[in-house]
């Protein structure tokens, strides 16, 4: 089970999703950034259904468990899916 954060630099609400990945990794829970602006990014995105950002997923073995799209949740929210 994992975290992964999609963010693009021309998104006002991104720098707070990437700080959420950053507390979440102090945390010892495994997150991966993946921006839009690159390829690997936007290929993993297009595998999510990825259509805006920030978007923040939960997946187990490559599914998606719960996902908050063009917001940013807050810690104790992601943890509770953990």
């Amino acid at each position: 089970m994992g975290v992964k954060i999609f963010w693009k630099e021309s998104c006002p609400k991104c720098p707070k999703a990437k700080e959420l990945g950053e507390s979440l990794k102090k945390e010892g829970i495994h997150v991966n950034l993946f921006s839009l602006d690159e390829p690997g990014g936007l290929a993993e995105a297009t595998f999510f259904s990825v259509m805006s950002t920030p978007t923040v997923i939960i997946e187990k073995e490559g599914k998606e468990v719960v996902s908050w799209r063009d917001r940013v949740p807050a810690v104790e929210e992601v943890k509770k899916f953990l």
